[in-house]
């Protein structure tokens, strides 16, 4: 933000600027001063003390304060992932490459399952609203990814080739294009329940034999402090901290898109019988060879 001094205090100028306090941005002049004065009255006055300016100030403080602790974080990290022995970095890169894998799917899922919600719902408006089959079969293909498209096309095949008179054939051909469908979407979902599982315990791992070698070299040394073991706790505990960071979002990926596939399945199912009650109507609809009645 933009300063000017006016009498004692700093004050707060209307239009912000990229360097808070800069001299080069000052104002001296009185009727300047005047008017930031006025300014911040106005737009200010539920500042602490009546000084915008200390609120500003204190502001700036804690962000600064607040990247200090992130960056002097960060660096203790690294510095501690850089202490580790050979065992527990081949740990994290295990570990780095399930989470690394894990995200790959979650964004993948989550972007397929997304698209298929919104077409399956504009799928079946344009189904309801359809007069004829034929022209909902014309226009299937514009409705992917929805999984309720390939259940339409195979019943929709099945009920042309038996020519409506075996609705139990298309039945079945669109329970094989549902569980088709639903195989599609859970492909590569069991890596998510996999680093779920395996990375608590592969963190685990690495922490055990951090502290083993922590408690070897603390006997090797001869000094039994907490000074001397704290260290190589602290670095063998990271795997531990690294292996629920990628296992926590794995675990909650895995139930939401779980509950989504199950949910596309009942929805299959619902399309499937309503896809009956259509190759019905379509049938009693076609027009039917009128015979020569005996009177």
């Amino acid at each position: 933000m933009k300063l000017t001094a006016a009498n004692e205090h700093w004050e707060l100028v209307c239009k912000p600027v990229a360097h808070l306090g800069s001299r080069e941005n000052l104002v001296h002049t009185p009727i300047q001063a005047a008017l930031c004065r006025d300014y911040n009255v106005v737009h200010f006055k539920n500042f602490p003390g009546g000084h915008p300016a200390l609120a500003a100030s204190a502001v700036s403080t804690m962000l600064n304060a607040y990247s200090l602790a992130s960056s002097a974080i960060g660096g203790e990290l690294l510095d501690l992932v850089g202490q580790t022995g050979l065992v527990a970095k081949t740990v994290l890169l295990l570990l780095l490459a399930f989470s690394v894998l894990s995200w790959a799917i979650i964004l993948s899922k989550w972007s397929l399952l997304r698209r298929a919600r919104a077409q399956s719902g504009r799928f079946l408006r344009a189904f309801r609203k359809a007069q004829r089959l034929e022209d909902m079969a014309a226009v299937a293909d514009q409705f992917r990814p929805s999984p309720l498209v390939g259940v339409f096309e195979n019943g929709f095949e099945e009920f042309r080739r038996q020519g409506g008179r075996n609705p139990l054939a298309v039945q079945r051909a669109m329970q094989i294009a549902n569980s088709e469908e639903l195989a599609r979407f859970e492909r590569n979902v069991p890596w998510l329940a996999i680093t779920g599982a395996v990375s608590p315990f592969v963190g685990l791992f690495g922490t055990v034999w951090g502290i083993i070698d922590a408690f070897h070299g603390l006997g090797t040394a001869g000094a039994a402090t907490l000074r001397a073991v704290a260290p190589g706790i602290s670095e063998a505990l990271i795997t531990t901290a690294a292996g629920l960071a990628a296992a926590i979002p794995a675990v909650i990926a895995y139930n939401l898109i779980g509950s989504s596939i199950r949910e596309f399945a009942a929805r299959g199912d619902d399309f499937a019988l309503e896809m009956l009650n259509a190759t019905d109507r379509s049938q009693f609809s076609q027009p039917v060879d009128t015979v020569g009645v005996r009177r």
